[in-house]
């Protein structure tokens, strides 16, 4: 599918009273939603969920091992879509968080940024935060781990 029409599917919600869309276009399926401050959100899949996509390198299977490794306490926050990540509201803010920061279930974290829309990403559980995965205003693919929370 052409990312035109991509383009305008989610026009076309974003003006419309439609809350959710789904597409399915031979092996793509597209599923465009707005959530609760009206700001569109599309899903696009990733091609497979077992690599690690990066430009400059070659694609790496996930090794289990690695993944035992984290600790069960650990919980990933990932991106819901696929844009650009920001740490602070604004170039010249305080970011919304720091390493060793407390955060609640529902605290924004960061946003990113999708086809000019601000998405903020809000914490799934209450923690410390371990870890942040991601350098500001760098790409993010859809599921990519953003934060690493220890769960209280």
């Amino acid at each position: 599918m052409d990312v035109n029409k991509i383009k305008q599917l989610i026009r076309i919600v974003e003006k419309s009273e439609i809350a959710d869309f789904s597409i399915q276009e031979g092996d793509l399926k597209i599923k465009i939603s707005k959530n609760s401050k009206n700001q569109v959100i599309a899903h696009l899949p990733m091609q497979s969920q077992n690599y690690i996509q990066s430009p400059a390198h070659t694609p790496e299977p996930v090794k289990p091992e690695a993944e035992a490794a984290v600790s069960v306490k650990l919980y990933e926050i990932k991106s819901p879509i696929v844009g650009t990540f920001y740490r602070a509201p604004a170039p010249d803010a305080d970011p919304y968080i720091q390493v060793g920061d407390q955060v609640n279930e529902g605290s924004v974290l960061c946003i990113v940024e999708a086809m000019k829309l601000m998405n903020e990403i809000e914490s799934d559980v209450s923690g410390k935060v371990v870890k942040i995965l991601v350098e500001n205003a760098t790409p993010v693919e859809f599921n990519q781990p953003l934060f690493l929370i220890e769960r209280n």
